[in-house]
């Protein structure tokens, strides 16, 4: 059908309310605007739903989360797994406690029982909530750091983990066969409570979720030591966070946590900031702000899931706050853990940290200076909790630590995605460890870059929007992968990685041997001198990323290597 013809049936379809109708109707001289919103169906990827909130085929509202869900209730129903139920959490975004309720209701409708959480919680508390209730899967209702238009939808499994294969490939072909919105159950919210199918949740979980991230202090003596002069200001950023941060920090005995009160209330439009992603500079000025007025020993930044954490720190020889990257910090945390577990005899002989493909290489210096497993997976936080999955099954392992660039990190095991709550515990219990021996976090870091080498690495995005964006991504794959670059910038390119045909060729010595992940469209290059780059189209935008990383002998040297770097591998991709 083509995009008209779809536009018409939801203007005079009797399934469509009259809000739809009525949006649509504005729209109708809009040629363009039109094409954009049914040209397609909204994607169900690997990691769900994401896109613009409003009316239409490719766009986020009532009716393709119900389609989205019937397909996953299909899914459920085929896994005889309708008693266990689902869990289901929500964001402060427009139109997610509407998008969650319809979520429960059209599971319901299927015979499935939900558990859906009173108001709004962080994604991490939603991976230990269905863990905990033993769940067979997990609905959150997020576009994560998105502009303030987007809403999106995240498909958990019952390891805790977002959907990997097969069940990822396996849920999408059940949202692909619900061609027609006829085929959608719903059902009414009263009806579905009195059938015991649709059930609240709340503080029980909280406080369950609060105790796990507690256990994750190696030494609360530290935080005791400190905890009067500490001085930590948080943003949520208008998010999920806010509360769950704050009682943590709390209950640990941290007293001087000053929250950025423009940024404290839970709010759709983020109005401080344009982009509410902890990865970006501006999203920081009023945490700033307000730590040059109480001289904070830290700043941190949890995004609107409260799953990415953001981190500004004091150097001690300017005074000035300092950015951290996600490997930074992830780094920092990871480290930490590492050296005081070695210290006091509880890091495990068989003990694993996990990184994604485009995470810092200072993490495979590290594990092989305390003498445990570096494992690497592809880009995506559910690769680390599969891991997990995986370690308890095969006893092979002991998970220690696992992080992405991207901001996210994993302290412990009670969760199975990236949780910013217990990284910004964990930061803080850093922190402290750093206030004890008369230094600050970027003071901490720089004896960690003194140490193992001063790895830095960047990230360069195109966006291309619209019907031609897609292709035009793939034009630029395509390119890099018939004709690769032999050299990039000063680097000779000594491997290749194609995680798209699985196979790895060494350059120098034309040896081809297999990656032994799974199927993905990237590209990643070995060069020389520790340094790396990587090419692979985002899952959730509409955008291709590229990935960079060197080592340099001082900030100054790897900093003028990544900017020629990154220079030299942008102009390849547009040529």
């Amino acid at each position: 059908m083509e995009y008209m013809e779809k536009y018409q049936s939801w203007c005079h379809g009797t399934y469509f309310d009259d809000q739809t109708k009525k949006e649509l109707e504005a729209i109708k001289d809009n040629d363009a605007e039109i094409q954009d919103r049914f040209y397609k169906d909204l994607d169900f990827g690997t990691g769900g739903l994401r896109g613009v909130i409003g009316a239409g085929t490719n766009r986020m509202n009532i009716y393709t989360v119900r389609k989205a869900t019937q397909g996953l209730a299909n899914f459920i129903i085929m896994e005889k797994g309708q008693e266990k139920g689902v869990a289901i959490a929500y964001d402060s975004r427009h139109m997610s406690p509407e998008f969650a309720d319809e979520a429960a209701l059209c599971l319901n409708a299927n015979g499935i029982k939900t558990y859906r959480f009173e108001s709004l919680r962080p994604t991490p508390e939603l991976s230990f909530a269905l863990r905990t209730l033993g769940c067979i899967a997990g609905i959150v209702i997020t576009a994560s750091h998105n502009p303030p238009e987007y809403n999106g939808y995240k498909v958990y499994w019952e390891d805790g983990a977002q959907i990997t294969a097969p069940k990822d490939k396996e849920i999408i072909g059940e949202v692909n066969k619900v061609t027609d919105y006829a085929m959608v159950k719903t059902m009414d919210k009263a009806v579905a409570i009195e059938a015991g199918l649709y059930h609240t949740i709340g503080k029980e979980i909280d406080d369950a979720y609060v105790e796990a991230l507690k256990k994750q202090i190696i030494h609360p003596e530290y935080i005791s030591q400190v905890a009067e002069d500490i001085k930590i200001v948080y943003t949520p950023l208008h998010g999920t966070g806010n509360i769950p941060v704050r009682r943590v920090l709390k209950e640990l005995g941290f007293k001087l946590v000053y929250v950025v009160p423009e940024q404290e209330l839970p709010d759709g439009d983020f109005p401080t900031v344009s982009y509410p992603n902890p990865e970006d500079a501006k999203a920081f000025t009023l945490a700033l702000k307000l730590a040059k007025e109480v001289d904070a020993d830290i700043v941190l930044a949890t995004d609107p899931d409260a799953d990415r954490l953001g981190v500004y720190a004091k150097d001690s020889k300017t005074g000035e706050y300092v950015s951290f990257t996600g490997n930074m910090s992830g780094m920092l945390i990871g480290e930490y853990i590492l050296r005081e577990r070695k210290a006091n005899g509880t890091l495990p002989a068989n003990g694993a940290l996990v990184k994604t493909i485009v995470t810092t290489n200072m993490a495979d210096v590290i594990v092989r200076d305390y003498n445990i497993k570096l494992i690497e997976v592809l880009t995506g936080f559910k690769y680390i909790g599969e891991q997990i999955k995986f370690f308890e099954q095969n006893h092979s392992y002991e998970y220690v630590f696992g992080l992405e660039e991207s901001y996210g990190c994993l302290v412990g095991t009670h969760a199975r995605d990236k949780d910013a709550c217990v990284a910004v515990m964990a930061l803080c219990e850093v922190a402290s460890w750093c206030k004890i021996n008369h230094k600050t976090l970027w003071d901490d870091m720089i004896d960690i870059y003194e140490k193992y080498g001063y790895f830095r690495e960047g990230l360069q995005s195109i966006t291309l929007k619209g019907i031609d964006g897609v292709e035009k991504i793939q034009a630029i794959m395509d390119k890099l992968r018939k004709n690769p670059p032999v050299i990039i910038g000063d680097y000779k390119v000594k491997a290749i990685r194609d995680y798209k045909s699985g196979v790895i060729k060494n350059l120098e010595t034309g040896e081809e041997t297999a990656t032994n992940l799974p199927v993905s469209n990237v590209l990643y290059f070995d060069l020389e001198d520790d340094a790396w780059c990587c090419a692979r189209p985002s899952g959730t935008e509409p955008k291709i990323k590229f990935y960079m990383g060197v080592k340099g002998n001082s900030l100054k040297d790897s900093d003028e290597k990544l900017a020629k770097l990154t220079d030299a591998l942008m102009a390849l991709a547009k040529n």
